[in-house]
């Protein structure tokens, strides 16, 4: 059961702290956390603070995410103050607090992240954000491209290692690094510019931000930021959808930022990869009934920067009851599997897409009989490739793909005769 939102009542102040700490604060800050009678924070937030500050002081448990309502409910009817590392609402705990309480006030401090844009001159508007604060690093992997400028949110000291190492791995060893430390405080510095494939830095302090300006390795291989990368970019064992059959699915299926793909029939798990690819907040849950192939999913996934990507090694239908409603779902195997076809269909809302392809005569009649049931779109991809003929040059075509696409649209309510 969901916890119970607090009423009006529970007054949450949310003040953002920088490194400057106290000093550092607006008068509308100081006022807030001094009038509060439950000070909310990490150890190092709360060292910050006055002794003007009288309040109970409270230090975030681990994991805290599922302490929130809690926390919330043990403190009702107290004025409540949350100290968080600069803007609460970006990457901070403002999303959580918003998600628990209607009475919440926010009072932003400039992010690490403003302040690093402003001492390198570089506009916000034209860099990639990423955070890998509680997050694998294998994200940063879907935003390397050449000539790009990014920001990482450092978990602690040792995520600027971490990320010249990911660098180095995916080909951009000769990206140009730097480590800012305590933006903002008395104690600020940066690091001296840097190669990723000349990174020795040792760890410095643990609150620190890592800018990347973006250069690819010569010899890297090109990857761009639409759907169908090269299939030399997977891991495979030929249960692969090729790369222009892949670009024209993910055209199809056309993924949204916050929607689902159930990817049944995973094989190198290129659809649901490249789905979660087009946006950070994509998400999909890939299905594989081999054990190798999950487990080549996994690998490809973390490569090609998505590391959420959520793989379920078993059998469709069987397995998909338990799964989230989907948006869209991708069927690229199994199509002759009794009952997958209604399952998949009965599990999408209104609106939803469904798209399956396949390469044979069985599974062809299945999809022209659906087609024929509810509509949509049945097309024949076909695709050669230029080949050396003795001395001459001709083409030879792979196998055509018969795929089939439709939206899923609402039943009309009785006596609507649209």
């Amino acid at each position: 059961m969901a916890p119970a939102r607090p009423g009006p009542h529970h007054s949450v102040t949310v003040v953002g702290i920088g490194a400057d700490g106290w000093a550092g604060l607006t008068d509308t800050s100081r006022s807030a956390l001094r009038d509060a009678q439950v000070l909310i924070g990490g150890p190092r937030q709360l060292e910050l603070l006055s002794g003007e500050c009288a309040g109970l002081r409270v230090t975030w448990p681990s994991p805290l995410r599922p302490a929130v309502a809690g926390l919330l409910a043990a403190h009702a009817g107290r004025r409540i103050a949350v100290l968080a590392s600069g803007d609460p609402m970006f990457y901070g705990i403002g999303r959580a607090l918003a998600e628990e309480t209607a009475a919440l006030s926010v009072l932003p401090h400039p992010s690490s992240v403003s302040y690093a844009a402003a001492r390198l001159g570089w506009p916000l508007e034209d860099v990639e954000v990423v955070t890998l604060v509680g997050r694998p690093a294998a994200r940063l992997a879907a935003v390397l491209h050449h000539g790009r400028r990014l920001l990482v949110l450092s978990a602690d000291a040792a995520t600027p290692g971490e990320v010249a190492a990911l660098l180095r791995d995916r080909g951009f060893g000769p990206s140009r690094m730097r480590v800012l430390e305590q933006l903002g405080g008395p104690q600020e510095r940066a690091s001296d510019e840097t190669g990723a494939a000349d990174w020795t830095r040792p760890p410095g302090d643990p609150l620190n931000i890592v800018t990347v300006e973006c250069r690819r390795a010569p010899d890297a291989p090109r990857l761009g930021a639409v759907p169908g990368l090269p299939d030399n970019a997977y891991e495979h064992d030929g249960q692969l959808t090729k790369r222009h059959i892949r670009a024209a699915t993910l055209g199809v299926l056309a993924p949204a930022p916050g929607e689902l793909l159930w990817d049944i029939g995973g094989g190198s798990g290129s659809i649901a990869i490249e789905w979660m690819r087009t946006h950070p907040s994509c998400r999909a849950v890939t299905v594989e009934r081999a054990a190798v192939r999950a487990e080549r999913i996994v690998r490809n996934a973390e490569r090609l920067g998505v590391p959420g990507l959520r793989v379920i090694t078993g059998a469709a239908p069987a397995v998909l009851a338990e799964l989230p409603s989907p948006d869209a779902v991708f069927i690229g195997g199994g199509l002759t599997a009794p009952g997958l076809l209604d399952a998949c269909w009965a599990a999408l809302p209104d609106g939803g897409r469904l798209v399956a392809n396949t390469v044979t005569l069985e599974s062809e009649a299945l999809l022209a009989d659906a087609h024929r049931r509810l509509g949509g779109e049945l097309v024949k991809l076909a695709v050669a490739h230029a080949v050396p003929v003795g001395a001459f040059t001709g083409w030879r075509q792979a196998m055509p793909v018969t795929q089939w696409a439709v939206e899923k649209a609402p039943n009309p309510l009785p006596g609507d005769d649209r």
